[in-house]
Order: structure tokens, then C-alpha cells, then sequence
């Protein structure tokens, strides 16, 4: 198994010093009858962050999103955004946050305009004062020359734009979106992703999000990985590729288990299973495998040696793999969740 990651009082240590926080989730905990979604999760969010929780199905994370977004109150510890508890004081929480979910919010059968002034009028915003905010709203999503159009005739990418033209018409300090590039074409992630630097540079914004995607989460200032309601990882992304050392040597072999143990035993080195193969952490992994290619002649079928990469870090710190097979989790004995507020056991479950 992986080395133990190095923690504080309530989780992984993180790297950088203290900073302001808007968010501040201290301890949360919360279960779908005897299923832990959340187990003691702790984190800050510093303003003007770009940051994300990451994780697979079934990690927690939309959970977390909803308790943050003061749908859901935690069954322990607490979520603070700007010093007010999200359970107990939403009112004054929702004053400052804009949520955009993943489940589409528009009304389809009314026009971008209507959407956004029907949001406008949801926070008590009227006359002249939402006509100016739904302008500068379209012209900020560069939805202008859509305004009049109904919401179901766009694109998946234009309808997302929306979604986050309402959840910014109230001027937010705190922008929160559930797996907010889902279902969009790499164009429409890349003008997302454009849209969230550009609300951050201007104005300042603080973003979290939630993501399953790997290279989504490269673009965070910050990220907590989750899995299976803990919090495994927390840091920058480069921060938590550099704590794998070296180099991620893969090897498939003819019998992996019993070459894990030679190896181990050859080079003094840690190799643990996954996903069938042999896993190896090593500064000049290339250099290596000529060594390990010498010493183990006729009994390797193929090596890979690659840098570091977010998954990497997940597997190091969970022993599998970031999309494992329900199937295998059922092997060992374990509940696997298959979505946020279930879960399954075996060669039954789904995700």
C-alpha cells in the first residue's frame, strides 16, 4: 500500500500558509443511512480562488456542493462562507453565492432575456436596476444576439453560459458550480473555462467547482480530491504531482503479484497492484527499467514510464484507481456507491 499521507489534526496537510478564506468547511460529516458521504472533510477556500473538489462518482462531492450551497445541512462539524453558517444562517449565505447546477435550471420555452430577468426577480431586483444587470449579463456571456431566442433552441455551450448569467446576476462574491463543463464540446469547455479566468481577473470572483475530469482540475488554483467521502489530497495540482517523487513506472508481467514482491525485495523499492499491473514510483524511470529489465529477463510483457499526473496522486493515496470497476470493489467486500445518496455492493452496482 502507499505511504500514509502526512496530516494535521483533521486531514492531509496542505502545503501553502494560511490566506483569507470565504469558505471555511470544518469537519463536515454526513451519511445516506449507514453510507458515509462525507467523513470529516476540512478544507479553506482563499478569495479570489479558483478552486476544485475532484473526485469520482460516488466520491462526495455533490454532496459537499449541496451542503455549500445551503441545500443540505450537514449531519456534523459546519460549512462557513463569509463567517455565516450555511445551515443556520442561508438566508445571509445566499445573499453572496451564485449556484449554478449541473441539471439544467432554464426554462426552456422562455427566451434568454426572460430567464435571466425571471432570476433577477427571485432577488427582489426590478426596473431599471435589472434591465442594466441583464444587459451587462448578456453582453458579459456574449449572449447579446441571443437574447430573444427561446432557451431550448441553444447549444449546449450557449445554455451554460446562461446558467451562469443568472447565477452572477445578483453579483456574487462566491460563484458555485456542480460539474459545470458536463455534456459540452471541447470548444464550449474552453470558452467555460475562458468565461471563469475572466470573472476572476475582472472582478475578482471566488469559484469553486466540482469535477470528475482530470484535466479540468489541472486548470485550479487549488483542488481537495475526494473519495468515498474523505478527503485524500489537498493543494495546489503541481504540489500533489511533486509529492510522487519521481517518475510512475507501469509494468505488466506475466504473474504481477510475484514480481511485486522480487522487485520489492531487488531494489528496496515500493511497488504495490493496480488494476492488474505493477506500480512504481521512481526518480529517471527510464534509466530504471533497463535495471529492472536485466535483473527480471523473459518475465515482463511491456513497461510504461510517464510523469506524474493527478491520477497518479489518487492512486497513490487510495490504492485504486480514479474509475475503478464496481465489480472489483465487490470483490473485496466493500460498498461502492453509485451515485450521490446510493450505493451498491458487487457485480450489480452502477455508477
Amino acid at each position: 500500500m502507499a505511504a500514509p499521507e502526512p496530516r494535521g489534526p483533521r486531514g492531509p496537510r496542505e502545503v501553502s500558509g494560511p490566506r483569507e478564506a470565504v469558505v471555511r468547511v470544518e469537519g463536515v460529516r454526513f451519511a445516506y443511512g449507514k453510507r458515509e458521504a462525507l467523513r470529516d472533510v476540512t478544507f479553506d477556500v482563499a478569495r479570489g480562488e479558483i478552486f476544485g473538489l475532484l473526485g469520482p462518482n460516488g466520491g462526495g462531492k455533490t454532496t459537499l456542493f449541496r451542503i455549500l450551497a445551503t441545500l443540505l445541512p450537514p449531519a456534523g462539524g459546519r460549512a462557513l462562507l463569509f463567517g455565516r453558517d450555511a445551515a443556520r444562517e442561508p438566508a445571509a449565505v445566499r445573499e453572496r453565492i451564485g449556484v449554478v447546477f449541473q441539471s439544467p435550471s432554464l426554462d426552456g420555452k422562455l427566451s434568454v432575456v426572460e430567464n435571466l430577468r425571471h432570476q433577477g426577480h427571485l432577488y427582489g431586483i426590478s426596473g431599471r436596476a435589472l434591465a442594466a444587470r441583464v444587459a451587462e449579463a448578456l453582453e458579459r456571456g456574449g449572449l447579446a444576439d441571443r437574447a430573444r431566442e427561446r432557451a431550448e433552441r441553444l447549444s449546449g455551450g450557449l445554455r451554460r453560459r446562461v446558467e451562469i448569467a443568472k447565477g452572477l446576476l445578483h453579483r456574487p462574491d462566491l460563484l458555485i458550480l456542480d460539474e459545470p463543463s458536463v455534456g459540452l464540446d471541447p470548444g464550449a469547455r474552453r470558452d467555460l473555462w475562458r468565461e471563469i479566468g475572466a470573472l476572476r481577473a475582472d472582478r475578482g470572483i471566488t469559484v469553486l467547482l466540482t469535477t470528475h475530469l482530470l484535466d479540468e482540475a489541472e486548470r485550479c488554483d487549488r483542488l481537495a480530491i475526494l473519495d468515498r467521502g474523505a478527503l485524500v489530497a489537498l493543494g495546489t495540482p503541481d504540489a500533489l504531482k511533486e509529492t510522487i517523487g519521481g517518475d510512475v513506472v507501469t509494468v505488466r508481467a506475466r504473474d504481477a503479484s510475484r514480481l511485486r514482491d522480487a522487485v520489492s525485495a531487488r531494489f528496496g523499492v515500493e511497488a504495490t497492484l493496480v488494476d492488474g499491473a505493477l506500480r512504481v514510483e521512481r526518480p529517471r524511470g527510464a534509466a530504471w527499467v533497463a535495471e529492472l529489465s536485466e535483473a527480471f529477463p523473459g518475465e515482463i510483457e511491456s513497461v510504461t514510464v510517464s510523469r506524474p499526473t493527478l491520477e497518479d496522486v489518487f492512486v497513490r493515496r487510495t490504492g485504486h484507481r480514479f474509475w475503478e470497476d464496481p465489480r472489483e470493489a465487490g470483490a473485496r467486500g466493500e460498498e461502492y456507491p453509485d451515485r450521490e445518496g446510493g450505493s451498491a455492493t458487487g457485480s450489480g452496482a452502477g455508477r
